[in-house]
């Protein structure tokens, strides 16, 4: 990780972004490369594998999940969950199970606001649940549905 964006990150996150990172690096699928990416550390598709890009901001690899620290708590954006339903109701009910906490989700934004209470084992499992080309092929695909 850069030194610059290590030293923009409030000390209360530090410890738990650099695990949150680890987590996933140590789960995700192989083919996904980690960048620097929206403030954070951001795992793409790289243009090598989808030279397309993302439809956004033209020769940009496609994001897949992103990890931020925000001034009141982590952030972790995992397109896929946003994407897929299916894979989105197995996260909310797993969390259930696991976490005593509400789950502070957006469409694709999972915040975390306490370091301490940050379910790794089930985000190592969430990442690790989807290769580069389905990714790829759900994303082509809703990106086709709107485009219809």
């Amino acid at each position: 990780m850069k030194e610059e964006l290590m030293e923009q990150i409030d000390e209360k996150w530090k410890e738990s972004f650099v695990q949150l990172v680890d987590t996933v690096e140590r789960h995700i699928p192989e083919g996904f490369e980690q960048v620097s990416q929206y403030g954070g550390i951001g795992f793409v598709v790289p243009l090598t594998t989808y030279a397309q890009g993302y439809h956004c901001t033209p020769n940009t690899p496609l994001p897949f999940i992103s990890i931020v620290a925000q001034k009141r708590h982590l952030a972790l954006y995992h397109m896929g969950v946003y994407a897929d339903p299916e894979l989105l109701t197995w996260f909310q009910e797993e969390y259930a199970k696991i976490m005593p906490t509400k789950l502070n989700m957006g469409k694709s934004c999972i915040r975390f606001t306490n370091p301490n209470k940050i379910p790794y084992s089930l985000i190592g499992e969430l990442a690790s649940k989807m290769t580069p080309e389905q990714w790829i092929n759900l994303y082509e695909g809703e990106r086709n549905k709107l485009l219809s």
